[in-house]
């Protein structure tokens, strides 16, 4: 696995090896996570990386987000609850040096979520296929008020999913078995 794009193109990241059963860690394909940021870059709605802040939820090996800060993001925050993600997760912010801007927390992402004083513009989101976790911690940020008023969600599952209520879809596109989703915050959230 490797950066795709922008300063850090080209980077290798660390091994998964085996990654971890339990949490179902399957990061994002090469070819998948660069159409989301040709997408995110050229799809039509200005630039959406560029000065991003950006939330990674269920952030496995924390490729895409590490992907938005090599692109021009300007910080990211990993949320993560797996010990072998966190620890991937640790090891690419230490092979980029990225530290100054990349901050991981290890919890769940579906439970009560504190409020914050930072407004996230960008959020990917791509929980465990197959257990309705990725509206369940959408919805826990925006009701907690993470999200800044035109706020992004890229949102990758297995199958074709329903704008959460308090978002709209703007593109919705399979990659092989997988969907991915742009969302827009609703502005009457």
């Amino acid at each position: 696995m490797r950066i795709i794009g922008g300063k850090y193109r080209g980077t290798v990241l660390a091994n998964v090896g085996k990654g971890d059963i339990l949490a179902q860690l399957r990061p994002t394909a090469d070819r998948v996570r660069e159409s989301i940021f040709n997408l995110l870059i050229n799809g039509g709605y200005g630039n959406l990386v560029q000065d991003a802040i950006v939330l990674d939820l269920f952030a496995g090996t924390g490729a895409l987000g590490l992907e938005a800060l090599s692109r021009g993001a300007s910080c990211v925050l990993f949320i993560e609850d797996g010990a072998k993600s966190c620890s991937l997760i640790r090891e690419n912010i230490d092979i980029l040096n990225v530290e100054k801007y990349a901050k991981l927390i290890k919890c769940d992402a579906t439970k009560h979520i504190q409020k914050n004083e930072i407004k996230y513009d960008l959020i990917f989101l791509d929980p465990p296929y197959g257990k309705n976790l990725g509206e369940k911690a959408l919805l826990a940020f925006l009701k907690s008020d993470w999200l800044s008023d035109d706020a992004i969600c890229v949102w990758e599952e297995n199958s074709q999913k329903i704008a959460p209520i308090g978002f709209s879809i703007l593109d919705c596109r399979k990659y092989g078995d997988t969907w991915i989703h742009i969302m827009e915050k609703s502005q009457n959230s």
